[in-house]
């Protein structure tokens, strides 16, 4: 096997075992057979096109468009001409299964099923991307050591989104492919570098092992490279995942009473998670509470308002306290309160890093390797625990405080004032503005609320609509005060900034309505149920929830009060949705009947908790283009490097041995030299003769013995073939070079030595060489004008 040939077998196979990290992600594996199959294809077809041969980006194209043919064949075949030309039906087709596979990525845990087509090719098309890219850098511009950055990226991928139990394997399967694909290429120039390191041919008194030291160099070298590679993901931070994505690897570390959670924003996955039309069953709660209607199901509070989103706080995590919780923060002895019972199972496909449960809970028996996080009372995994298919029983109070109560709280203790009501300067004082007047005449922070919660659901003339497009940030909540059109997101960031602005502490709390009774007697808790509502505090009372959001959720008693012709709207009854669709929270509806509602014939409404696009999800073609547009800015900068190291490659590669071949590659070797050193801050001298050139750059780059002796053999090389009748092939030339570049790096600075590797000088003949085409081509277009002037004279 040729060295060409055994280089794309290597590529292919580095692909595949890059490829095997996705394998955790979706069930059965069965599909890394097809992308096998597929990319062996792809490799031969690039294979039989340079062995024709075909001009490098003609070679890529090739398999570029047989790539597509390919994803055709198994994809849209129906769509295609011929079952195999795509056509605009084919490439619609692509775009359904790319948003197809989207949605489906957030509707299913890990593993996903196989059979969504559209995940299928999301795994697939992207190994032979992926390939495609390993096989163009490594084998058609022979430059191994950039094709591990798609290799990377591909691991990336799947680190990024496995639960991180056996991460380490498949990176280690990767990086043995990567290494093996370095080794290979190392060979395949070793054996073109002639007896300098070949072995072939070695003098009497020569070392033994110095024909062998660069492979054994690169050896260490890479093992060196693994090693750091493994070690050093140990010392970096986990990543967690989202709110209704599957479970990360887990927060804080060991199982005591230490760690930390860290402010990760859970909105972003549950926008997604939301974002389907099967409203799926999420959780099965059995509860002696006789009160349904305020069966919220917290999962986590968001405290930090950025300017950009809210999200919660970095805290300290502890162990699960044994038996009763602590009480929470701020609520007092006189306050009414019954603690209940609720006994929850999680579906099978649910895996979520936080414990959903009733505010406050006063105690938890779960299975499992769980954290507390005292302040928000929250339990999260730890280590890739999740709720998948997990049963636990929950201890809450259903804490029942009076409208004088809360109208008659003190004021909170200063630093959680201070801390709660925090505010960055870049929120429009629209928002404070509108506070003041929505609050004109309340007395306390009591009726400030109340004011807020009626002017958002009931008087404030705002509609619930889970299409619209607000965006993020300060200035989206202006704008939905301006447009007054949103969904539970929208209200709750907006009520609790507004809180904020009015001195009253408050956060976002996010998590689940209250669901739909079942005909067992349990709550039926969907995606659809997925909810965000602010919990203001008051001192005596602690946080306590507000429902702003129309037609979800209910409204709190203690919201109500006692006194006739209240706008706030009786929480026994559903609330009234200022549109003509149904309600969007099924446990609200009192038209909807109990039969209808455990056959799902209730219509409901998603309530997402950020904005979707007009547009139904990304075009087919954006994340191509998005992939092209980070290619090119990865490739932009490192474009003199790359083209330094193919430069290099082909002047000081294979050639042929005859007396014809002996110019040309002494002169490339030569060319090779000065460029090396003016890389390295020596400019060229055009005018001097290869004698005098040699004695400067020797003199100029400080070189040792070594490396002068190998600069002059260079030189009188030269010399021979410029100047002997008969030009004789001199052996080892590209060898001599190697050791006057080693000699010129070790003699510089290591900014001048990167300098040399990233941004070589040598690089502007690139722009020489356009240049003088340029002035070549007006030349000859300057040389044909007087002829067409006197043809068309003659004519005339």
């Amino acid at each position: 096997m040729s060295g060409r040939a055994r280089l794309s077998v290597c590529a292919w196979a580095a692909t595949l075992m890059a490829a095997c990290a996705l394998l955790p992600l979706v069930e059965p594996a069965t599909w890394i057979l097809q992308a096998a199959l597929l990319l062996a294809v792809q490799a031969a077809v690039g294979a039989a096109a340079r062995r024709v041969p075909l001009a490098r980006p003609l070679t890529v194209a090739v398999q570029a468009l047989v790539t597509l043919l390919l994803l055709t064949l198994v994809f849209a075949r129906q769509q295609a001409f011929a079952g195999l030309v795509p056509g605009p039906e084919a490439v619609q087709r692509f775009g359904d299964l790319l948003r197809q596979g989207g949605d489906d990525i957030a509707r299913y845990a890990i593993p996903a099923p196989l059979e969504s087509d559209g995940i299928r090719l999301m795994l697939v098309g992207g190994v032979l991307v992926i390939g495609l890219l390993v096989d163009t850098l490594a084998v058609t511009f022979r430059s191994a050591a950039p094709a591990g950055l798609p290799l990377l990226a591909l691991y990336s991928v799947a680190a990024g989104l496995s639960e991180g139990g056996a991460d380490w394997l498949w990176f280690l399967v990767a990086a043995v492919g990567y290494l093996t694909l370095l080794l290979a290429e190392s060979r395949d120039r070793l054996s073109q570098w002639g007896r300098v390191f070949g072995g072939a041919a070695r003098t009497p008194g020569a070392e033994q092992g110095a024909a062998v030291a660069p492979v054994r160099t690169g050896r260490r070298l890479g093992a060196f490279a693994l090693g750091i590679a493994l070690v050093v993901p140990l010392a970096l931070p986990a990543m967690n995942g989202g709110l209704l994505d599957s479970a990360g690897p887990g927060v804080g570390s060991g199982t005591g009473g230490g760690g930390t959670i860290s402010a990760v924003n859970p909105l972003v996955s549950l926008r997604d998670s939301l974002n389907v039309d099967e409203n799926r069953q999420v959780l099965s709660v059995q509860t002696d509470s006789e009160d349904l209607s305020d069966l919220y199901l917290r999962i986590v509070s968001l405290d930090d308002f950025d300017g950009t989103t809210w999200k919660p706080s970095k805290r300290k995590i502890t162990g699960v306290p044994k038996g009763s919780f602590p009480t929470p923060v701020g609520l007092g002895p006189d306050i009414d309160r019954e603690e209940t019972r609720a006994f929850v199972t999680a579906a099978d496909w649910y895996a979520q890093d936080w414990l959903p449960m009733p505010y406050p809970p006063s105690g938890v028996r779960v299975a499992g390797n769980w954290r507390y996080e005292p302040v928000g009372m929250t339990l999260v995994g730890d280590h890739g625990q999740n709720t998948r298919g997990l049963k636990y029983e929950v201890r809450s109070l259903n804490v029942r405080p009076t409208a004088d109560q809360l109208a008659a709280a003190p004021p909170p203790p200063e630093a959680l004032r201070r801390e709660y009501t925090q505010l960055p300067d870049s929120l429009p004082g629209l928002v404070a503005r509108t506070a003041r007047e929505v609050t004109a005449g309340a007395a306390n922070p009591y009726e400030q609320a109340v004011k807020l919660q009626e002017y958002f659901a009931v008087d404030g003339g705002f509609e619930y609509d889970t299409e619209v497009r607000v965006g993020s940030g300060s200035e989206a909540i202006a704008r939905f005060l301006r447009d007054k059109e949103g969904f539970c997101v929208h209200f709750s960031f907006a009520m609790a900034a507004m809180a904020r602005s009015l001195g009253i502490p408050a956060r976002v709390a996010v998590g689940f309505a209250p669901g739909s009774p079942q005909a067992d007697g349990s709550v039926s808790v969907g995606l659809r149920d997925a909810h965000a509502w602010p919990e203001v505090y008051f001192e005596g009372v602690g946080w306590t929830r507000f429902e702003p959001t129309p037609t979800r959720g209910s409204t709190p008693s203690y919201t109500v009060p006692d006194t006739p012709g209240s706008a706030v709207p009786d929480p026994a009854l559903p609330s009234e949705d200022s549109r003509t669709e149904p309600s969007a929270a099924p446990s609200t509806s009192e038209s909807c009947s109990a039969q209808d509602k455990k056959l799902d014939a209730c219509d409901t409404e998603s309530a997402l908790p950020v904005p979707v696009s007009d547009g139904g999800g990304p075009k087919w073609y954006e994340a191509p283009a998005w992939t092209l547009a980070a290619l090119l800015v990865l490739l932009v900068p490192l474009s003199p490097m790359l083209w330094r190291l193919r430069t290099r490659a082909r002047r000081l590669g294979a050639h042929g041995r005859t007396e014809a071949d002996a110019a040309p590659h002494t002169l490339a070797v030569w060319q090779e030299l000065a460029d090396t050193a003016w890389d390295h801050g020596i400019p060229p001298e055009e005018s001097q003769t290869p004698r005098k050139a040699a004695a400067r750059i020797v003199r100029l780059g400080r070189l040792d013995p070594t490396a002068a002796a190998a600069v002059h053999r260079v030189a009188d090389a030269v010399e021979q073939v410029l100047y002997a009748p008969r030009p004789r092939p001199t052996a080892g030339l590209a060898g001599d070079v190697r050791l006057a570049t080693a000699g010129l790096r070790a003699s510089v600075g290591r900014r001048t030595r990167l300098r040399a590797t990233i941004a070589p000088r040598s690089t502007v003949r690139v722009v020489w060489a356009l240049s003088d085409r340029w002035t070549a081509l007006k030349r000859r277009a300057a040389a044909a004008r007087p002829n067409l002037r006197k043809t068309s004279g003659q004519q005339g």
